[in-house]
């Protein structure tokens, strides 16, 4: 349903028992438990279900994930590892019966996390180390028939892969299917934790007596979620191989570069899929350089790999370690959240709509699990501190240099070469300049987030910000990220620009 389709006034289409705001798949996971509880749900989103991230990751649902685990156990109590391991391995759960239930075609396989020097063999033990401790029966491999380095592994069988659009449209029609309504169209502009909570949008009001924040990163600055997770570009990219060539099991290196490889299944034909190369948002310079670093590995150990096909997803990490879920802070008890997933995101989405729905359901006498209660209740240790100062300097150095280097480049009055954009200073207007498909476009270059200027990104041809990880078109039409307005207009008056630059609340 397009949001055009509702009236202004219709308040009963316009009101649910839980509106959802982002239709990836911790809004879809959610909604269809709660409708499975009997529970209204209106799901919100921007563009069309699973257009981020969620659509475009590795379709990798397994509970061995790199050196996720023997990163957070570095940080935490085997106590925390064993409830994010429980809370994955809920996850994939629901996602295995939820594909079975719809029809969406699933690969068993065995995932295996691998090391490509002496060193990383080092992190394949520890990672061993912590999943046994959290009661995953993990093996170690010294050799597996791979073209590329890999001198021994971590093994996990029974995990598995799947097409994320695929997965994505198939949650979206069990969604409907089981009477939620999808609203296309809408931009969530702010929340009001009224009685009902009232959210408003480009397309109006909507109502809620709950309202679940999905959309990445969260689009309400309560709790200030975007001071707490790294926001990182990875790409991914997919080759034509020979069927004799093509790995069997879901790779993934624990040391740099970071190399995530597996045979995917798309539109009938099996493609080898190469992930890593992630960069800062922000850095498109790097980004650019590291998706040509990708496909040239892939052409060093793949010789007969053609027909490559790239793009990039975006994922927050917390940098405490473990996604944050639940109750957003100032939300009187109306508004939920989840992000932070650190590039896991199939099992931790689903982990954490099952997290919320019990939430949602306490009333109903639904128990959360317990594993739930002990991730909702992990203790910050200093080490998560120390990185949360360190991203806090590192944005404070972002905002400083950005705004020096724009104010320092006065217009040429050149018109920037095809796929390429500058920042420029205008008067005393820090202004994007872009050219994409034979057009050139001047907005704002002042993020409507909180300020930053916009670096451009010519890896995807958009505009992002280095500070908290708004993205924008090349006509300044955003995209993703806390931000919630466009870019402004070259010509838009200071005060006009200034206006969209508040917090939303």
């Amino acid at each position: 349903m397009d949001a055009s389709q509702i009236a202004p006034d219709d308040r009963d289409a316009r009101h649910a028992q839980v509106v959802i705001v982002g239709a990836g798949l911790t809004g879809l996971c959610t909604a269809i438990m709660l409708r499975e509880a009997g529970v209204g749900v209106i799901v919100l989103e921007q563009g069309e279900p699973g257009a981020l991230a969620s659509g475009h990751n590795t379709g990798k649902a397994t509970l061995l994930q790199g050196s996720r685990l023997s990163t957070i156990r570095r940080h935490h109590p085997a106590r925390l590892v064993r409830a994010y391991v429980d809370a994955n391995r809920a996850g994939l759960r629901f996602l295995g019966a939820v594909a079975e239930r719809v029809g969406i075609p699933v690969q068993e396989s065995t995932a295996y996390s691998y090391a490509q020097s002496p060193e990383g063999l080092e992190t394949v033990d520890a990672e061993i180390a912590a999943g046994r401790e959290a009661g995953l029966m993990l093996e170690r491999v010294d050799r597996l028939d791979v073209p590329f380095p890999l001198l021994g592994a971590a093994a996990l069988p029974g995990q598995l892969a799947v097409d994320p659009m695929l997965l994505v449209t198939g949650l979206a029609a069990e969604t409907r299917a089981l009477g939620a309504r999808i609203v296309t169209g809408v931009r969530a502009l702010g929340v009001r934790a009224s009685e009902p909570a009232v959210i408003r949008t480009s397309a109006g009001e909507f109502t809620g007596d709950r309202v679940v924040i999905a959309t990445g990163a969260p689009i309400l600055d309560r709790g200030l979620y975007f001071a707490k997770v790294k926001p990182m570009r990875s790409q991914i990219a997919s080759f034509r191989l020979p069927q004799d060539q093509l790995p069997d099991g879901l790779f993934i290196s624990v040391d740099a570069p970071i190399r995530s490889i597996r045979r995917a299944t798309v539109a009938g034909e099996e493609r080898l899929w190469v992930g890593g190369g992630s960069a800062m948002v922000g850095d498109g310079e790097q980004l650019a350089v590291e998706r040509q670093r990708l496909i040239d590995w892939t052409g060093a150990w793949y010789p007969d790999a053609s027909d490559a096909v790239a793009w990039a997803a975006q994922d927050y990490v917390s940098l405490n370690q473990v996604p944050f879920v639940g109750r957003m802070p100032r939300g009187r008890g109306r508004v939920y959240v989840a992000t932070g997933y650190a590039k896991w995101g199939l099992t931790n989405a689903a982990g954490a709509a099952i997290r919320l729905s019990t939430e949602l359901l306490a009333d109903r006498g639904v128990r959360r699990p317990g594993w739930a209660t002990v991730i909702g209740t992990r203790i910050t240790v200093p080490a998560d501190l120390a990185q949360g100062a360190k991203a806090g300097l590192d944005v404070g150095i972002r905002a400083v240099t950005g705004w020096a280097r724009a104010m320092t480049s006065p217009s040429a009055g050149e018109r920037p070469a095809e796929g390429h954009g500058v920042v420029e200073r205008r008067g005393i207007r820090p202004t994007a300049v872009s050219t994409v498909d034979g057009t050139t476009c001047a907005v704002s270059a002042v993020c409507p987030h909180l300020g930053g200027i916009v670096n451009w990104n010519p890896a995807e041809q958009t505009w992002d910000c280095p500070l908290h990880a708004s993205r924008f078109d090349a006509q300044g039409r955003r995209i993703e990220g806390p931000a919630v307005h466009d870019l402004a207009p070259a010509d838009a008056s200071v005060a006009a620009e200034a206006a969209t630059r508040s917090l939303v609340e």
